[in-house]
């Protein structure tokens, strides 16, 4: 079908065309983009507004195929990564969040390990839960055995995730969930302790009202044998409390989600029982349901001075429009998953930019305005895409199981979609749309940008720049200067108000954190994913306080971080050291070592590994051809590699800083890919010390591609210097 193209501007920032080019335009077998950001984004208009022709004909689509293209180039509307990536392509996979059921068996349980791996090919992320699987120790009747548990069971998913990349541009995340009265849940709780192991996991403990009750009056609560049902043993509530806020206090993990909370506000009871979330927590879905995302653009939603609900109103309309006919027009990775999600339709519109948005209302975000500003507008657009759904419902049928659903009453006859709200982690299409990410305050005012030349660009919000500007405080060196620490809260030479509306995440303490959360989650129909964010000096009991707050504020779930909590964050924020310097071990007189060669993208590098009785005392590495800038560069690395390894710098600590290192050419050899001679060296240490390491950047404070700072969001991170983005 040809479409007449109406030109709408498309204005958007150097860092949004990077992160394009980068993740989304489409490629040649080179690895070139043969696609501009307008010919993504007619791909994406055109494929969606396809569903509109078996409803109201093919003008009607050549329309509506105008309007969609318009709602994301003006940066409006950005829908879900995998509709951006997949629509109007071979692969056809839209949908970004899926939950599969994991039986207790065998059978199930690698019939989920298929699935999913089809789904994160796909480009999709998987939940689970686990809390089928019978317990470590358990009797495994056909054998006559004992069943290994469901951590163990974990360890395989992980393992088929690691191998799968999702579609070449995005990797595989998954959630995994525990109920807390499962009889393995204390070892549950502490699976994640080490860094290293299940990284393609997020895990959160389902938490049901009777345990919170047992917690609030210090009482024993029962765990339950999921293959009799029966009682197994009865533990303190408190004492497994403090045990899940000890470990969310050190490094983040476990999350948790009120099991009940969500299963109260499931709106298709007579289907089945949700179990599960998608691997941010913010999409609570039945068994093989599956769900499509999009995010509204607050910080283009104000005029004059105050919020413009009349565009804001055309805008949610058009969104539940493409957001429905997302599911008309998806391919499905399974027949089973195709059934229940058009059964449903569920769709979860949510927002991004709101920071922005209370910037230019003058609103700060840790103020009584800003959550009277949240529930105004997160009540408007679940209103509007309510009348949005019924409409459609009324043009195009109801979904499947809308009767015994909660819509099944007189005052609404009509309802197209289960669902249509949703608060999700919004990542690189924050990026991309301009604007701060989901609902979270800004990460920093100023930050530094690293391009590709290795030059280092200080980048500044651009609301601080123009009021900067505007009051006379801005200059080079100011910016610089903020740049350093993120937030402007100390900088006396900056006005009082614009320090108090300019806020940044480690500005806002956790009570404003959870009370933004709950206003959104008060009008939202899923949930609502967002990082509490915690200064590096705070307890786990405050930790403990922020789930029991949460909790309260009708929150269906909760992710914290604690700055620095992860070993090797690179820390944002200035602290004295916290640990003793030391000596490096004298260089042996005599050791024994392997030299390897390795294609690079500059030439044959030559890496040899040298031992002595401690183990890994020095690297040397040699490109083949000798001289120039990095020739003294691979010498420099390989120094102080050695002087690390020699002063008890474990070697997986060190390969973990030094794989995928990326340089302009990166090559193939040995069936791998080497991104530069740092990567080369991580991979023939990694060789030869059997250390297994196969990734890096979801435990760090760095972006693994380019360095910089990298957000914490949801379960994901982001790096908004060159759109990495990784969840789990």
């Amino acid at each position: 079908m040809t479409l007449v193209k109406k030109e709408h501007p498309l204005r958007m920032t150097p860092n949004a065309l990077v992160v394009l080019r980068k993740r989304y335009l489409e490629k040649d077998d080179e690895g070139k983009p043969i696609e501009t950001p307008e010919e993504l984004f007619w791909r994406v208009a055109r494929t969606i507004a396809q569903a509109d022709v078996a409803f109201q004909g093919p003008e009607k689509a050549e329309e509506t195929a105008d309007r969609f293209y318009a709602l994301m180039t003006s940066l409006d509307f950005i829908p879900n990564s995998p509709t951006l990536m997949n629509a109007g392509r071979p692969l056809g996979q839209l949908s970004a969040c899926f939950v599969l059921p994991v039986e207790d068996s065998i059978d199930s349980i690698f019939e989920a390990i298929k699935h999913a791996a089809m789904i994160h090919k796909s480009g999709g992320g998987t939940g689970f839960s686990f809390s089928r699987i019978r317990p470590e120790n358990d009797k495994v009747l056909s054998t006559q055995g004992v069943a290994s548990g469901p951590v163990s069971f974990m360890s395989v998913f992980d393992t088929a995730t690691e191998t799968i990349k999702q579609g070449g541009t995005r990797r595989g995340a998954n959630m995994g969930i525990l109920r807390v009265d499962h009889p393995d849940i204390e070892k549950f709780i502490t699976c994640k302790t080490d860094n290293d192991r299940m990284t393609n996991f997020n895990i959160s403990i389902a938490v049901t009202d009777s345990f919170m009750k047992a917690v609030e009056e210090d009482a024993e609560y029962e765990l339950i044998s999921p293959r009799t049902r029966e009682r197994v043993q009865s533990l303190s509530a408190r004492k497994v409390f403090d045990e899940i806020t000890q470990s969310a206090w050190r490094n983040g993990e476990p999350g948790i989600i009120f099991l009940d909370v969500m299963n109260r506000h499931n709106p298709t009871p007579h289907v089945g029982e949700i179990e599960s979330t998608n691997p941010c927590g913010e999409q609570p879905l039945l068994p093989y349901e599956s769900c499509n995302l999009g995010s509204i653009n607050l910080a283009s939603m104000h005029r004059d001075g105050n919020i413009d609900y009349e565009h804001l109103k055309e805008v949610v309309w058009d969104a539940v429009h493409f957001l429905d006919n997302v599911i008309e027009v998806n391919n499905y990775p399974l027949q089973i998953i195709e059934d229940m999600t058009r059964g449903n339709r569920k769709i979860g519109l949510g927002v991004m930019g709101f920071s922005d948005l209370l910037i230019s209302l003058g609103v700060p975000y840790n103020s009584e305005a800003a959550v009277e500003t949240a529930e105004k507008v997160m009540s408007f657009i679940q209103q509007e895409s309510k009348a949005a759904s019924a409409h459609y419902g009324k043009e195009r049928g109801n979904f499947v199981n809308y009767a015994g659903s909660i819509y099944e009453r007189p005052e609404t006859p009509h309802m197209r979609n289960a669902t249509t709200t949703t608060i999700a982690p919004t990542g690189t299409i924050s990026i991309i749309a301009g604007c701060s990410s989901g609902i979270e305050p800004l990460f920093a005012i100023s930050f530094v940008r690293k391009v590709l030349d290795g030059q280092e660009l200080v980048e500044v919000h651009p609301l601080f720049q123009k009021v900067a500007r505007e009051r006379g405080f801005y200059s080079d060196d100011l910016m610089k200067k903020i740049a350093e620490k993120g937030s402007i809260k100390n900088f006396l030479e900056i006005p009082a108000d614009v320090r108090n509306v300019f806020v940044t995440s480690h500005d806002v303490t956790p009570d404003w954190h959870i009370r933004i959360q709950a206003a959104f989650q008060k009008h939202t129909d899923n949930a609502v994913s967002k990082t509490i964010n915690f200064p590096f000096s705070a307890t786990p009991e405050d930790v403990s306080s922020a789930y029991l707050q949460a909790y309260k504020l009708g929150c269906k779930g909760l992710t914290i971080y604690r700055d620095g909590s992860r070993d090797v964050q690179v820390l944002n924020i200035q602290r004295k050291p916290q640990y003793p310097q030391v000596e490096p071990r004298p260089r042996p007189d005599r050791t024994t070592g392997i030299t390897e060669r390795v294609n690079t993208g500059c030439g044959k590098l030559y890496v040899t590994i040298n031992s002595d009785e401690y183990g890994f005392c020095e690297v040397f590495a040699q490109m083949g051809k000798a001289g120039g800038c990095a020739y003294s560069q691979i010498e420099a690395t390989s120094r102080l590699i050695s002087l690390a390894l020699r002063s008890g710098v474990k070697v997986e600590a060190v390969i973990r800083q030094l794989v995928g290192i990326r340089c302009p050419s990166p090559t193939w050899g040995n069936g791998e890919q080497v991104v530069s001679c740092s990567d080369a060296i991580a991979k023939v240490l990694n060789r030869h010390a059997h250390a297994n390491v196969t990734s890096v950047g979801d435990e760090m404070g760095a972006c693994p591609d380019c360095g910089a700072a990298v957000e914490h969001e949801g379960g994901c991170i982001v790096c908004r210097s060159c759109g990495f983005s990784r969840c789990s």
